[in-house]
């Protein structure tokens, strides 16, 4: 099939961008960077905009840069960019690692970072990167830019709380502390499948005790999300298998699992059990001197 008719914009700076926007947004506006889901979806007639705002023309917007104590991805950003560590010390280890496991090579030369944190798929890894490490997304529209915090973000399976004139223009990541270590672990029927469920996680220990932890889960409910439940079965207490699995158990039953066709909820329940744990293992064994092992 092909796309629907649609009146095509390529502005040449963030004012120009949103100045269209503004104009078209109630008129089925749609702002387009790396396109690898939304071309795809026009192309089956499951979206049809009647105005396409090609952003790739901005050149402010490619940009992957530490500001203070955070790390800015601009809305053109290319998954390919992180294919090795751009962002220092575990941080920058941490989105290479995720990044081999989105979708297929070359997608991740043209899809990006906030495209697919706009579209905000449940099975998106940068999505469930955001949750887990409590990420700002930068706003903007014709009338000024808001910063909103990543709980506040997702509402619902490939929907956001964005405004239909707002633009997404920058998501930022804290810095992880040198001593955290993380682990990331998804499960897909097939390389480059979308993840029936995944797990991100990060530690920090102070004398052989785990004093801070995060648990991140995605794919597997209608939003990527932190786990406190999980937390709390790690935070104090020395990393063991026992820890472990009370922490997996723990993320298990605080879920509301997906269901659909081919994956029943239990079967949902069962992988993040899975997921949790296995990421847990990873941080474990984390070296921050290599990521080569985690690579697809």
């Amino acid at each position: 099939m092909k796309s629907a008719p649609f009146t095509y914009h390529r502005p040449t700076s963030v004012d120009e961008a949103v100045a269209i926007l503004a104009d078209v947004a109630d008129d089925g506006g749609r702002i387009l960077a790396g396109g690898q889901s939304l071309v795809p979806m026009m192309a089956l007639r499951v979206a049809y905009p009647t105005h396409l705002i090609d952003i790739n023309g901005i050149d402010e917007l490619n940009r992957a840069a530490v500001d203070k104590d955070m790390f800015v991805v601009g809305a053109l950003t290319r998954h390919s960019r992180f294919h090795e560590p751009v962002a220092p010390g575990p941080l920058g280890q941490l989105m290479t690692a995720v990044c081999h496991h989105i979708a297929h090579y070359p997608i991740r030369q043209r899809g990006t970072m906030c495209g697919s944190l706009a579209h905000a798929d449940p099975s998106s890894e940068w999505c469930l990167v955001a949750a887990t490490l409590d990420a700002t997304l930068v706003a903007r529209n014709s009338k000024g830019t808001r910063e909103i915090a990543v709980g506040e973000y997702f509402a619902g399976a490939m929907t956001t709380v964005l405004e239909p004139d707002e633009m997404l223009v920058e998501v930022r990541l804290p810095l992880l502390e040198p001593e955290e270590k993380f682990g990331f672990y998804e499960f897909n029927r097939r390389a480059g499948d979308f993840a029936l469920g995944m797990s991100l996680v990060t530690l920090r220990l102070s004398d052989g005790i785990i004093a801070q932890a995060r648990v991140g889960i995605g794919g597997a409910e209608e939003n990527p999300r932190r786990l406190a439940e999980a937390e709390a079965e790690l935070t104090g207490k020395a990393p063991s298998d026992a820890v472990f699995s009370a922490a997996a158990e723990a993320a298990a039953a605080a879920i509301t699992p997906l269901e659909d066709t081919q994956t029943s909820a239990e079967y949902r329940r069962d992988l993040v059990r899975v997921v949790v744990r296995r990421a847990l293992e990873q941080a474990l064994a984390y070296s921050a001197t290599s990521t080569t092992e985690r690579k697809k």
